[in-house]
């Protein structure tokens, strides 16, 4: 799930913050792989971040179905500068990666959560 915006990178992680947390969403973790690249093999990138978004009711109902769920939790959301000069911000749609966990109670827990994120990206 992927929006091009014509937002300026820090403004993007910024609106895309708002907008996860409108639907529920908080941001647990952020990588700033840029700043990691420079700093661990002296390499140049463009601005590029990973957050950790979590919803915490949608996390522990997906734990109650799959114990070993954790290792897709939480929703990866990369917003990156591309050459162009905008910024992409991507979801990771939870109704592909909890399919590879082969559940079939997991698909409408991921279906709920899918409409959260589409929204909150839709919004940006």
């Amino acid at each position: 799930m992927n929006k091009t915006t014509d937002y300026q990178f820090d403004e993007a992680v910024d609106k895309i913050t708002m907008a996860l947390k409108t639907v529920g969403f908080g941001i647990l973790t952020e990588i700033d792989m840029k700043a990691t690249l420079k700093n661990k093999l002296n390499i140049d990138r463009r601005p590029y971040k990973i957050l950790g978004a979590c919803n915490p009711p949608f996390a522990n109902e997906a734990l109650s179905l799959e114990e070993k769920i954790g290792i897709l939790l939480p929703c990866n959301v990369t917003v990156i500068q591309t050459e162009r000069g905008n910024v992409d911000v991507s979801i990771m749609d939870p109704a592909v990666a909890m399919s590879v966990v082969n559940n079939p109670e997991l698909e409408n827990l991921a279906s709920e959560v899918r409409k959260k994120l589409v929204t909150a990206l839709d919004s940006i």
